[in-house]
């Protein structure tokens, strides 16, 4: 005779915490399930939607932009269309607005970086630099650990070489 397996409980749903701005909607409020009602409760608008993305952007810029190792890295002398398209990417994959992908379709950053040779030199700077990005943001704990944690694993999924010849 065979045991019955017991039946999991399903994960407690919380929503996230919103920033005062988040809260107020004008006009009528956004149809439950709609892509906007999600956004409002999103991580993005958790962390103060599209100004906190452009500051972590910008504060990550500033850093890569000295470095010797990551500056070649951008062909842009400004670097303007790079913090473009990582604050984009960042807004839509955070639950913010989707013009990544209606811009450039699928993200593929794998393919995006095989151009580059990423090395786990390459990888230490981006994440130091990132980091000291996600520090001037001044995030609640929870928010600013489940950043990092995604940050520290997209790092280590981009290395494609070993290290340079």
């Amino acid at each position: 005779m065979t045991q019955p397996t017991p039946s999991r409980p399903e994960p407690a749903r919380t929503a996230l915490p919103l920033t005062a701005a988040a809260s107020v909607s004008p006009g009528r409020p956004a149809p439950e399930g709609s892509s906007e009602a999600r956004r409002r409760d999103s991580f993005y608008e958790a962390v103060g939607g599209h100004e906190t993305f452009v500051r972590l952007v910008d504060a990550f810029y500033e850093g890569v932009a000295t470095d010797p190792v990551l500056k070649p890295m951008y062909p842009e002398e400004d670097m303007g269309p790079a913090r473009r398209r990582l604050t984009m990417f960042l807004e839509q994959y955070w639950g913010g607005p989707t013009a990544y992908s209606e811009e450039r379709g699928h993200p593929r950053l794998r393919m995006r970086h095989m151009p580059f040779a990423v090395d786990p030199d390459a990888r230490d700077r981006w994440l130091a630099h990132m980091r000291a990005a996600v520090d001037t943001l001044g995030l609640a704990p929870m928010y600013e650990a489940t950043l990092w944690d995604y940050l520290e694993r997209a790092a280590h999924s981009l290395v494609n070489t070993a290290g340079r010849p």
